[in-house]
């Protein structure tokens, strides 16, 4: 590491960036194959489910993973404090991916009940360390940068682990892949634990103030009735929004978003507006991420059934001895599901003659896309707010936001124009168009959500920045289970244009209603007399 280096960045943050990226090859290489495992048929190792109940527990997953953040940061900010907390969520974890190594329907939910727990305690507290190592005056300009960066290590995760994937699952099994995932997050906890002399600094539990409200009442004002109206949802007779499930994580969600509106009532004169600019933000906040992470869910079935996968011969031969290709053969009515599906709209210039093969790009590799993007392009962004920081020209985090959600909108349009290439989906797609979106998105996510993990930092009160990290998540909780939601209407849309003009109209709205807020935002921060 160089001097300017560490004078820029605290030491840290590198091993805050290694702990994550090690626990974001673990979880993006498990979601990776997660909608691809559960429409596998059960004979071949995979769940055999439908479309509609994958994007439903989809969605649930995403949403429940996103929820537990809450409780984990409110935890940490009041007792645990925050490396106890990282540890106990990473290992957790790690037991999840294991379980569902297990090809059994238990050991699937039980799994999946470990990572969503596991998380709850992981991700708003390493998330809140990176931003208290920027307190000191030394870095504290340097926060956003900081926060770019360690972004960056959560996509290096995120590229490596679907080669890794796409390997364990071709040549060994969907079990393979999946304790892959747990090895992974074994290595995290590893690095987290041997580099504690770097961030125990940071590990500070702020002391509460008169009035506030205390762990136990906080507890039992949320999470009995978010149980509660959780199990009211689910019972309601018929469906208020599309299924059981989508009921009661809507229904239980209430009370969390309940907690969270008080605690902006009830706050005192400096706090409250704050809080309030962050509620806003986070509102703003659920439609990204109700668009985004359709990658994991619309985008993969595109990617599996619509995108032209063929790999060219030169390219099949040295990606086919290490199990990063696929195998389709025409064998006409014989064919097999997989083969079936692909062939059923292969161009007849395209299509291998009877009894013939061809090789395809692995689905689970255009998983890493999205994280290439963003190891490319996050050295650009960060220069780029760099060199119009040096003239004093840097936008403000929250118009970084808008600018993100912006940006969003536009790749939604990219996979208008993959719509009407395909001509509705009656060819495959380049993939290219596919390529093109997820560049698009990348930059939006790049202005976006590494800044609102910044501004979450620059303007928590202290004692409950965990807890405020902790809302953050719960709108990217609420807007995974909409990505979930959106991706079941997928069938409904005869013309598929209009699924992604869809996403087009959700992200500008919210767009337009943070540009809205931006004058407001902006005055709260200069009362905080933050940048």
């Amino acid at each position: 590491m160089t001097k300017s280096a560490t004078a820029k960045h605290p030491k840290g943050l590198y091993v805050l960036f290694f702990t994550e990226m090690w626990e974001r090859f673990g979880y993006y290489l498990m979601l990776g194959i997660f909608s691809l495992y559960m429409l596998d048929a059960w004979d071949n190792g995979g769940m055999g489910f439908s479309a509609f109940q994958k994007s439903d527990i989809y969605g649930t997953y995403l949403g429940l993973v996103y929820l537990t953040p809450f409780v984990g940061g409110l935890l940490a900010d009041r007792l645990l404090g925050f490396r106890t907390s990282i540890l106990i969520g990473g290992l957790c974890m790690a037991a999840g991916y294991f379980t569902l190594a297990i090809h059994d329907a238990t050991a699937f939910y039980v799994g999946l009940l470990l990572i969503i727990i596991g998380n709850g305690f992981f991700k708003p507290n390493i998330s809140t360390l990176v931003g208290n190592l920027y307190n000191d005056d030394r870095y504290r300009d340097n926060k956003d940068a900081g926060y770019n960066i360690f972004y960056m290590g959560i996509n290096i995760g995120a590229f490596a682990c679907n080669f890794v994937a796409a390997y364990m699952q071709i040549k060994y099994g969907w079990g393979y892949a999946f304790a892959a995932a747990g090895i992974g997050m074994l290595i995290g906890v590893v690095i987290f634990a041997g580099g504690g002399r770097w961030v125990k600094h940071a590990d500070v539990i702020k002391p509460v103030q008169p009035g506030d409200m205390g762990t136990g009442k906080i507890l039992l004002s949320t999470l009995v009735p978010m149980f509660a109206f959780g199990v009211l949802g689910y019972l309601i007779p018929g469906n208020v929004l599309g299924s059981d499930t989508n009921d009661a994580f809507i229904f239980g969600c209430i009370p969390v978003i309940y907690f969270f509106i008080r605690l902006y009532m009830k706050a005192n004169a400096d706090d409250k507006r704050p809080i309030g600019a962050l509620l806003a933000v986070y509102g703003c906040l659920v439609i990204f991420w109700a668009v985004f992470h359709q990658n994991g869910d619309a985008l993969t079935v595109w990617a599996r059934d619509y995108t032209d996968r063929e790999m060219p011969a030169s390219i099949a031969q040295l990606a086919d001895p290490v199990n990063m290709a696929e195998t389709v053969t025409n064998n006409g009515e014989a064919s097999d599901a997989a083969s079936a599906q692909y062939l059923s709209n292969v161009a007849p210039g395209r299509m291998p003659a009877q009894g013939q093969s061809m090789k395809l790009y692995a689905t689970q590799l255009y998983q890493s896309v999205n994280p290439f993007w963003i190891i490319l392009l996050t050295p650009i962004v960060v220069g780029f707010w760099g060199w119009m920081r040096a003239r004093k020209k840097e936008p403000a985090t929250p118009t970084k936001i808008a600018l993100g959600l912006v940006i969003t909108a536009l790749s939604a349009l990219v996979m208008v124009g993959a719509v009407f290439a395909s001509d509705n989906l009656a060819t495959k797609a380049s993939s290219w168009w596919l390529i093109a979106s997820y560049g698009v998105i990348t930059v939006g996510e790049l202005f976006l959500s590494p800044m609102g993990l910044s501004l979450v930092s620059k303007l928590s009160p202290p004692r409950i920045t965990a807890l405020m990290m902790g809302g953050f998540f719960l709108s990217t909780s609420v807007g995974n289970k909409l990505s979930g939601m959106l991706s079941g209407l997928w069938e409904s849309f005869d013309h598929k244009a209009w699924f992604f003009t869809m996403n087009f109209a959700l992200a500008m709205v919210a767009a337009l209603m943070l540009f809205a807020l931006l004058r407001w935002l902006k005055a709260v921060m200069r009362e905080k007399n933050i940048h």
